[in-house]
């Protein structure tokens, strides 16, 4: 079974682990995010330099068996024994003796097949239960399944939300037949300016306003209503949290979706893969 198959919604970390002085709330959330089921936890070597994944440690102590873990490995790390020593490192931080689904990064200068050499080695240690890939292109999927171990990349992860929808031309309907499931991040934009132009249109205050939702929730409803892609916000704050998870009992209506598509149009033609 894949290990992300039953998650709709995960937590992720990005600049999590990068001020000790929030560690703290960075843990509670995580652990108030699994209290509500949202136990699918998405994270990094390169968030905090290794930071947040020791924040995710901290937030799954003594609760590991409860968790979906998923991390990353550099480019740089990815080599056949690299990545051997960044897993390991990786571990280290996290307080626990497996990875759920371990993702390169992006692509980088090490051959992809090497890079799938190493996984599989993990994999058959038990260091990982499954491997995958991160800001890949129909091209690269293409060529990383034609390599050794390539057929058992189980998710491709890429920053997928209403005003970036350009993945939806050729690569998730690619990963779709393959059944290889996206995971979706940035799902609420990144930065202030992009998060205030996607909240701040109207079609989606509407749809909000019918719900008796915010337009984040909305934002994140809709992503869930994809086939075959998890969505994986970052949430510090508890009322973040919880008006997460509360986005899982939206159902939008297919008016709904008619009016979203029109707001933010789906696209018509190939564009370049979005990556932060």
């Amino acid at each position: 079974m894949n290990p992300i198959d039953r998650h709709r919604l995960g937590q992720g970390t990005w600049y999590m682990g990068e001020d000790s002085a929030r560690a703290s709330d960075e843990v509670r959330a995580l652990q108030l995010g699994v209290d509500l089921g949202i136990t699918l936890i998405d994270t990094a070597e390169m968030y905090g330099e290794g930071g947040a994944e020791r924040v995710v440690g901290a937030a799954i102590a003594g609760r590991r068996d409860a968790v979906t873990l998923v991390s990353k490995v550099y480019p740089h790390n990815a080599g056949r024994a690299e990545v051997q020593r960044a897993c390991e490192r990786s571990l280290g931080r996290l307080g626990t003796d497996r990875i759920d689904l371990y993702l390169l990064h992006w692509r980088g200068g090490v051959p992809l097949a090497e890079t799938l050499e190493g996984f599989e080695a993990l994999r058959r240690a038990g260091k990982i239960l499954a491997y995958g890939v991160s800001n890949f292109d129909t091209p690269d999927m293409e060529e990383a399944l034609r390599a050794p171990g390539g057929t058992a990349i189980a998710a491709n992860q890429v920053m997928y939300n209403l005003r970036r929808r350009g993945v939806e031309f050729s690569l998730l309907p690619w990963c779709r037949e393959r059944g290889i499931p996206v995971m979706a991040y940035s799902p609420l934009e990144s930065g202030r300016r992009e998060q205030q132009r996607l909240f701040g249109d109207p079609v989606l205050a509407q749809v909000a306003a019918r719900h008796g939702a915010t337009p984040a929730q909305i934002a994140l409803a809709w992503l869930f209503a994809q086939e075959g892609v998890t969505a994986i916000p970052k949430a510090v704050h508890p009322d973040h949290v919880r008006a997460n998870r509360a986005a899982l009992d939206i159902v939008l209506t297919p008016e709904d979706l008619a009016a979203l598509d029109g707001a933010f149009p789906p696209p018509r033609r190939k564009v370049p893969l979005d990556i932060l």
